[in-house]
């Protein structure tokens, strides 16, 4: 029997929607429909593919207003912030399509006569995109555009948690006109997503998720020779120095912890703050904090949706209570948020300050609504701590001396370094990380390099 899929909504915890996964013979029918459509469209001039990837992104956004509201329902964003995530979308998109042409241009080494030597750049074949719940649409666009524009096929696994967004790209593939077999929206369980990427039919995978998965997918492909892009966990820090605009500190920093609910790989979970401003700072941060309205997404007023899962919010709960019982404090009562119920995937926003790196709020990815906050004598003793972490994905530092930021940036082990903003992905910027956030790069017109191969041409005319 055919497994099924159920999307439990954290709006209200009912089946939102309901989908069988593809059996075996679907699966089969995809990768060699993938296969055929790549050759024919590998040849096709870059000008014809960045017309029809240019078509998708348009018929993406003419559904806006589908999609805002099944965004809330599907992981809980509030509905008014759903359009930001297709601003993002477009902006991404956008970005890889105009810069294919000099990404994919051939490399010519200085000219020796009577030869013509070039490295040009090959699509790899079919790619498969293993897409997560928390930002469906932008995560999923990094690799999907640049991959056909690249001249691959792609096949997309979406979360079951936002299954219908993978409708909607499939959807927009349709209205764009693409060949048919080139792109591929299919709902996989584990089982079978395990067995496609250890099937040999697909050149590379992109997984985005937690650590625990990417081994599961590092596995898979460990026989076969597969390209592997991971953007796994995050455990981000901030590093608030003496000479910060403490205004604009507190306000993007609260902002980077609990957009989203706090469920993003780039949220900022820790903060390192100048013993000099640590009082005003932690003061002005959790008033900012308890201005936030928690409730049901659908309403134009909640700025702070549920968590994806009842037990998602289980787990930061736990996380809190265990910080409090080793002496940390919190600063925010969630009895002040009505729908923030124990049980419920309604999680209130927590400060916790009194932390230390025994505790697992300071060293384990939260993936929601908490943010523990230290005092630092020094860049040096911010520096350590900021790199006491298993992950290294973005790490942020506020300060007016840009010589200061650059120099600390060159001693934190992350992907990427902020000054003065967080939780924001540049498309002209490699997206990478180090440690357990993963490996490989995607955006920037290094993000072509994981997606073609390089072709050596060394021809020889004059003899």
């Amino acid at each position: 029997m055919t497994a099924t899929i159920q999307l439990i909504s954290p709006v209200d915890g009912r089946i939102y929607a309901e989908r069988q996964c593809a059996d075996v013979a679907q699966i089969e029918q995809a990768l060699a429909a993938a296969a055929t459509a790549q050759a024919q469209w590998k040849r096709r001039p870059l000008s014809e593919r960045a017309a029809f990837c240019s078509a998708a992104v348009d018929a993406m956004l003419a559904m806006k207003a589908e999609i805002v509201p099944e965004l809330a329902w599907q992981m809980g964003r509030p509905v008014r912030y759903g359009a930001g995530e297709l601003r993002g979308f477009e902006e991404r998109a956008r970005y890889m399509i105009g810069i294919a042409h000099d990404a994919l241009t051939a490399l010519e080494p200085t000219p020796i006569a009577g030869f013509r030597r070039q490295i040009k750049r090959e699509p790899l074949g079919t790619v498969l995109v293993v897409a997560p719940w928390n930002y469906p649409y932008l995560t999923a666009v990094n690799t999907i555009i640049p991959a056909l524009m690249a001249g691959n096929s792609v096949i997309l696994k979406h979360a079951s948690q936002t299954l219908l967004v993978g409708e909607r790209f499939a959807e927009a593939m349709r209205r764009a006109n693409l060949p048919e077999g080139l792109f591929q929206n299919l709902l996989l369980d584990h089982v079978s997503t395990g067995a496609v990427i250890a099937s040999g039919r697909v050149q590379q995978v992109n997984f985005t998720g937690s650590v625990e998965a990417g081994k599961v997918m590092e596995n898979a492909a460990s026989a076969k020779f597969l390209g592997l892009g991971l953007e796994l966990g995050g455990k981000d820090p901030a590093y608030v120095r003496a000479d910060a605009n403490l205004e604009h500190a507190v306000e993007n920093l609260v902002d980077g912890s609990f957009f989203n609910s706090g469920q993003s790989c780039c949220a900022v979970e820790r903060i390192y703050v100048d013993q000099k401003i640590y009082p005003e700072f932690v003061e002005r941060f959790a008033e900012l904090t308890r201005q936030y309205v928690l409730g049901n997404p659908l309403d134009e007023a909640t700025t702070l949706g549920p968590l994806v899962t009842p037990g998602a919010a289980f787990f930061v709960r736990a996380q809190i209570a265990e910080a409090v019982a080793q002496g940390a404090t919190a600063l925010i009562d969630p009895q002040a948020f009505a729908a923030d119920v124990p049980g419920s995937a309604y999680l209130a926003p927590q400060v916790l300050v009194d932390v230390t790196h025994q505790m697992s709020v300071m060293r384990d990815e939260s993936f929601g609504p908490v943010v523990g906050i230290m005092p630092v004598n020094s860049d040096d003793e911010a520096i350590a701590l900021m790199n006491d972490s298993e992950f290294g994905l973005s790490a942020s530092i506020w300060t007016q001396d840009l010589a200061a930021a650059e120099h600390l940036g060159n001693e934190i082990e992350t992907g990427t370094v902020f000054m003065n903003r967080c939780d924001y992905l540049d498309p002209a910027l490699a997206w990478t990380g180090v440690k357990n956030s993963g490996r490989g790069v995607t955006l920037s017109r290094l993000g072509y390099d994981n997606l073609t191969r390089a072709k050596s041409f060394h021809l020889r005319h004059e003899i």
